[in-house]
C-alpha cells in the first residue's frame, strides 16, 4: 500500500470554464503566476474575509477531521477559479473554512496526486492560494503504507523527513522571485518547533507518536516485494503518493509545516497480502480521533 489511491467514478479530470486557462499542459506557475494565484484568492476571501492562521490539507480517509472544524464557509473547489478538481472518491473537494483549536483554519477536503494526471505545479496550486491567503502554518496529513517492522496499522507517525521519488519537481520551470527563492534549503522541510509540539501533546494525550521518514512515490500501482525492500533500504518507514511536492511548495513560499502520517497497513516484503482499501479507509477514520486531537493541540500552541 502507499498513500491508499481509490478508484474514481470519474475517471478524466474535470474542469469547469473557469479551469480552462490552466489545463493539463499548462503549468499552474509561469508567466501569469501571481495574477491567477491572486484570482482564487480573491475569490476565497470574498466569501472568508478573515486572515488564515494555519492551512490543513486533509489526506485520505482522513476526511472526518473537518467534522471538528467549527466552518463558517464552505467552498467547492469548482467554484475557484483555476482550482483543480478531486477525481478520488474519497476527497470531496471542498474548503473548509473556520476555527480549529483556537485558530482561524482553512481545511483542504480532498488534495490532489501526480496519478491523476495532474502536473505538480496544479498538485501544488492550492498551497499557493492558502499562503496568498496568509496562512504561515501548513498542517499535512495523509495514509500510508508502514515499511518499519516494529510498527503496527492504526500508529499515528510524525513526518521528520522525505523522500522524493516522484520523478519531478513542483519548482520546475521559471522562478518567481515574489513567491519564494530559487534554491531554496530544505535541509528540515519539517519545523523543529512543531514537531516538538506534536511530541509534547501527544504524550499528554497518551498518545504513541513514532516519528520517520516518508517516500513519495508516483503510484497508482501499490509496491512490489523488491520495491517495498528498496524504498526500506533507502531509508523510508512509510510511502505514500503525495504531501512531498506540497511540503517542497510550502518550505518555497515560507510556510513552516508539520506532517503527520496514519499507517494503515503492513507492507513487509515476507508478509505482503493483498491490499483491502475498505480496511485501510477504516483503518485511517479509526485512527483519526488521535490525529484530531494532536492536531487541535498543536494549533492551540500556536
Amino acid at each position: 500500500m502507499s498513500g491508499t489511491p481509490v478508484p474514481s467514478s470519474r475517471p478524466q479530470l474535470q474542469y469547469t470554464q473557469s479551469h480552462q486557462a490552466v489545463g493539463l499542459s499548462h503549468p499552474a506557475l509561469g508567466l501569469h503566476a501571481r495574477e491567477r494565484i491572486e484570482a482564487c484568492a480573491q475569490a476565497v476571501r470574498q466569501r472568508f474575509a478573515k486572515p488564515v492562521d494555519a492551512a490543513i490539507i486533509l489526506g485520505t480517509g482522513l476526511g472526518a477531521l473537518a467534522e471538528e472544524i467549527a466552518v463558517e464557509q464552505v467552498i467547492e473547489y469548482h467554484e475557484l477559479p483555476n482550482f483543480p478538481l478531486s477525481t478520488v472518491e474519497s476527497h470531496k473537494g471542498r474548503l473548509l473554512c473556520g476555527t480549529l483549536g483556537g485558530k482561524t483554519v482553512v481545511a483542504m477536503q480532498g488534495r490532489f496526486h501526480r496519478y491523476e494526471g495532474y502536473t505538480l505545479q496544479q498538485v501544488t496550486f492550492p498551497v499557493r492560494v492558502l499562503r496568498a491567503l496568509g496562512a504561515e502554518t501548513l498542517i499535512v496529513s495523509n495514509a500510508c503504507g508502514g515499511m518499519h517492522p516494529l510498527w503496527a496499522p492504526g500508529d499515528l507517525m510524525l513526518i521528520a523527513d522525505h523522500i522524493n521519488l516522484l520523478g519531478d519537481n513542483p519548482l520546475i520551470g521559471p522562478n518567481d522571485d515574489t513567491l519564494g527563492p530559487r534554491f531554496p534549503d530544505m535541509s528540515a522541510p519539517y519545523d523543529a518547533g512543531l514537531r516538538q509540539m506534536a511530541r509534547e501533546v501527544a504524550a499528554a494525550h497518551g498518545v504513541p507518536l513514532r516519528e520517520g521518514v516518508y517516500v513519495a512515490v508516483q503510484g497508482p500501482n501499490l509496491e512490489t516485494r523488491a520495491e517495498y525492500r528498496f524504498l526500506r533500504g533507502i531509508g523510508a518507514d512509510v510511502v505514500g503518493m503525495s504531501t512531498v511536492p506540497e511540503v517542497i511548495v510550502a518550505v518555497h513560499g515560507g510556510m513552516k509545516v508539520l506532517g503527520l502520517s496514519i499507517i494503515t497497513d503492513q507492507c513487509l516484503p515476507d508478509a505482503l497480502e493483498p491490499a483491502n482499501v475498505a480496511q485501510i479507509i477504516a483503518v485511517a477514520r479509526g485512527a483519526e480521533p488521535k490525529l484530531s486531537a494532536v492536531v487541535q493541540g498543536v494549533l492551540a500552541r500556536l
